[in-house]
């Protein structure tokens, strides 16, 4: 049967505690864990409440015989914050970098999977960019900046770098890692940096280069062969999770419930009040709701509308995650790298897949390979409700068969549906967010964290959680 991939027990709960907590947090995926490790490490009461029967959130993993597959993300980026996080919860030593051949990527471009250029020298050759690509890159440097407050990817891309690098690049990598649509995403909200980058080097081209001789100079205490590295474990990533659960129920003052649905939040004179489905109460000074989007909207939504709005507001499409395993002689495409995504242009549904045998050893058993595929997303949502899992199986094998040279059918495979799958940061993205802060002054002790605001990646949640846990705890990191 079917197992979690890591042997790390999940906390189980003590005895309930009437007396209150310093803080409770509503959700244990990767930002509610780093928010709680961040307050139970000073000593700080913490309650964490987890509907399902684990912790993690999208971070899960699952163990069937000798197939690994990753029900979310499939890797993390070592950067200083996750280094420092990874060295804390002695983790270091079990951390896998990403096979080598990973940084190789490809695009699909007339129905043919052509590499990614890495260097600059293969930029100039790419058939992804061509002459025409070339003549309006040249030009980058001279487009002035934009005064607009707001706009979206695809509009930025295409003023800044044309509709080829738009159609070629930009939209497949919106659609594999966000599942999103550049004409709606915000690219103040989602790609922050990148509308900095204009606005401070006014070219995208001069600002890049600065950026590469910067990054030469990387902070201290990330050991140069980690740099930049993506990262998972033999177990997989919820091996991650599971030990932040494991270190924070081990502090004396924590504890997680599992299996725990909270039905009502209030306030009540100086303490907020969880209550979850079966009438069970827990109070504490401070509250912290790291949850999705719409569940944070569905349980504040009786205490302040003003709250509940801007976050119902915020767009979760649905994605399928497909993993399908094959004999090795089944798929002629050597699979050389981190995966293959589809512009939207090739007419396809499916957004992409990864290679996750090649990402990392014991993925699949010996003499076979593993893909992980994604269908769904913002541009096309029907994809993903349309049929039972065998017809999102044939679907997506007819899509790739002449990509990847796939002549057998598959021998395992596993989809995961997720109906509500990952925030979109879209126009007004950061208005809502302004919104929500603006109301959240009134409700003194109320925090709301998730992958909804400051960034999607597992990175960024995590560190944005230990963020927030400082900020409640009153204190830095040592």
């Amino acid at each position: 049967m079917p197992s979690h991939a890591s042997d790390v027990p999940t906390p189980t709960s003590r005895p309930l505690d009437e007396s209150p907590s310093d803080t409770l947090i509503v959700g244990a995926g990767a930002t509610g864990l780093a928010t709680a490790w961040a307050l139970a490490k000073r000593g700080q009461s913490v309650t964490v409440f987890e509907s399902q029967a684990q912790v993690g959130g999208n971070l899960h993993t699952e163990r069937d015989g000798e197939w690994q597959i990753e029900h979310g993300p499939n890797t993390v980026i070592m950067k200083p914050p996750l280094y420092a996080l990874l060295d804390e919860l002695d983790l270091l030593d079990e951390a896998q970098p990403a096979n080598a051949i990973a940084n190789k990527r490809y695009v699909v471009m007339d129905g043919e999977p052509v590499a990614l250029p890495m260097k600059p020298i293969d930029a100039l050759t790419s058939p992804l960019i061509g002459w025409r690509g070339w003549a309006r890159l040249v030009r980058e440097p001279f487009v002035p900046r934009s005064n607009a407050p707001e706009e979206t990817l695809a509009v930025f891309v295409e003023r800044r770098l044309g509709p080829r690098i738009l159609a070629r690049m930009i939209d497949p990598f919106v659609s594999g890692v966000y599942a999103g649509d550049p004409g709606k995403l915000s690219v103040q909200a989602a790609m922050p940096r990148l509308a900095a980058m204009e606005q401070e080097h006014r070219s995208l081209i001069i600002g890049g280069i600065k950026r590469l001789r910067q990054a030469r100079r990387y902070p201290a205490g990330v050991p140069t062969e980690w740099r930049g590295k993506l990262v998972s474990f033999p177990r997989g990533l919820q091996y991650l999770v599971d030990r932040l659960a494991e270190r924070i129920a081990a502090q004396p003052a924590a504890v997680i419930h599992t299996h725990c649905s909270v039905h009502i939040v209030r306030h009540e004179e100086e303490h907020w009040v969880v209550e979850d489905s079966q009438g069970r109460e827990w109070r504490a000074r401070s509250l912290v709701l790291a949850v999705p989007a719409p569940v944070a909207a569905r349980l504040l939504r009786p205490l302040d509308e003003a709250l509940a709005e801007p976050l119902a507001s915020i767009v979760y499409p649905p994605v399928n995650a497909i993993a399908l395993g094959f004999r090795e002689q089944d798929i002629e495409h050597p699979l050389d790298g981190f995966g293959v995504l589809i512009p939207r242009g090739e007419r396809r549904r499916t957004l992409g897949a990864l290679f996750s045998s090649t990402l990392f050893p014991s993925r699949a058993p010996a003499g076979h390979k593993l893909l992980n595929v994604f269908i769904g997303g913002r541009q096309d949502p029907a994809a993903a409700a349309d049929g039972d899992d065998d017809t999102q199986v044939a679907r997506v094998l007819d899509e790739l068969r002449d990509l990847l040279g796939i002549r057998g059918e598959p021998v395992w495979q596993k989809v995961t549906r997720w109906p509500q799958a990952i925030p979109q940061y879209e126009i007004g993205h950061l208005a809502r967010i302004e919104a929500l802060d603006a109301a959240l002054q009134g409700h003194p002790g109320l925090y709301l964290a998730g992958n909804w605001r400051g960034g999607i990646a597992v990175g960024d949640c995590l560190e944005n959680g230990r963020l927030l846990g400082e900020r409640l705890g009153g204190g830095r990191r040592d």
